[in-house]
């Protein structure tokens, strides 16, 4: 079971606008999202799907773009994503290769929904996304089935689980385990208040360029792992383990990740017996960032607002590697678009171009500390091979103020 906590408990803050309720991309109104894991020996693994509204999305779609920075992915349904520029289903994100199984899975469930609402379908544009989680998970065989992804959905709620949860499960970012993240920033223009919500599925990054608060940090956490690995990993600083406890105690935790330095000695491990290493990795796996709003964006303006998105992931130390799959995908829940084209002729009104700088910090911030929320809320796991990624709450005592 994933941690349940937030950046804001560990007094962790990206950027200066503020949160919504829940810190989530949930914080926009309608958007929930549902978990299903599967956590064997064999399979750390799972799925996760993002209902963009309470109602049937076919029927009522949603302004929709993506973006996509670099293209070593596979993700289904951007193509008619960026023709229409609407989103007609929920977003499904899994594992590489599972994508298939997961669309065929969303045609299904669109075709019941349909049917209940009493909509004819003769064509749907599922959208699922993916990151590979081969190196925590037995990836070739597939595990995540139809079952799983019917699941999610009935487990759909705006309070969701954050980190190695559902599609999270065996991702990995900046070397550390990563998963599913989410945060929200809200923006006031002309007195009236919108949500901008980010959900990410983070795999990607390597531990030396971590930054976190404008600070590189990966070289003191592979330090940090360098030293265990040479004390056997039975080494332990007391001020650092007493930091490290204080922190999984929860919100009343005094600690500062922005500004504090270094504590001497070593942590303790969460997997005895199993080998670190520090070594240098690429920047490779793939994040998906998906964004949420109840402002009144046209796909154009969405477009533009995803393209801003990436400063949150550089700003964290990623430089988007060649391996790398870094997809953006965004909608609004204003403007709902019918389906039937006798029940509109208008589009709607949208934000004015001179209003969106605010939207685009924003994008920004939240996709920052989405990421950041991933990697705290994710517990240590070890995968079918016995390799071990661990949190990056195990490390906390290294930038803990004493």
């Amino acid at each position: 079971m994933a941690t349940q906590t937030s950046c804001a408990a560990y007094g962790i803050r990206a950027g200066t606008l503020p949160s919504g309720p829940l810190g989530k991309i949930s914080d926009v109104p309608g958007v929930t999202v549902g978990h299903c894991t599967i956590d064997t020996a064999a399979h750390k693994t799972g799925v996760t799907v993002l209902l963009p509204c309470a109602d049937n999305p076919f029927t009522n779609k949603l302004p929709a773009a993506s973006y996509v920075l670099n293209g070593f992915g596979k993700t289904a349904g951007l193509v008619q994503i960026d023709e229409l520029g609407t989103l007609e289903t929920p977003i499904a994100l899994t594992n590489t290769l599972n994508v298939g199984l997961v669309h065929d899975a969303m045609v299904e469930y669109m075709l019941r929904r349909c049917e209940e609402d009493g909509v004819s379908l003769r064509s749907v544009n599922p959208v699922v996304a993916e990151c590979n989680d081969g190196g925590l998970n037995d990836i070739a065989h597939r595990a995540v089935r139809a079952e799983h992804v019917f699941a999610a959905i009935d487990a759909a709620a705006a309070d969701f689980a954050l980190g190695d949860v559902g599609a999270g499960k065996g991702m990995v970012c900046h070397d550390l385990k990563g998963g599913i993240g989410s945060a929200s920033r809200v923006v006031e223009l002309d007195g009236t208040f919108y949500t901008v919500g980010v959900l990410v599925l983070a795999n990607h990054g390597c531990l030396r360029d971590l930054r976190i608060g404008g600070r590189v940090v990966g070289g003191e956490i592979a330090a940090e792992i360098a030293r265990r690995a040479e004390a056997g990993q039975s080494g332990k600083a007391p001020q650092a383990q007493q930091c490290g406890e204080m922190l999984r105690a929860g919100p009343s935790v005094s600690c500062n990740l922005f500004s504090a330095g270094p504590s001497g000695g070593t942590l303790p491990v969460g997997q005895p017996g199993v080998p670190l290493s520090a070594e240098p990795t690429a920047d490779l796996g793939s994040c998906i960032v998906i964004l949420a709003t109840d402002l009144p964006l046209s796909s154009r303006q969405l477009g533009r607002v995803l393209r801003r998105a990436p400063v949150g992931l550089a700003r964290l130390g990623s430089y988007i590697g060649h391996g790398s799959g870094e997809v953006f995908l965004g909608f609004s829940t204003a403007n709902r678009v019918p389906h039937e084209s006798a029940h509109a002729v208008l589009a709607g009104t949208y934000l004015h171009e001179g209003k969106i700088d605010a939207v685009f910090r924003a994008a920004a911030e939240a996709t920052e500390e989405a990421v950041l929320s991933a990697m705290l809320c994710a517990d240590t796991v070890t995968g079918f091979d016995g390799s071990t990624k661990h949190s990056l709450r195990e490390f906390a005592g290294v930038f803990c103020e004493t």
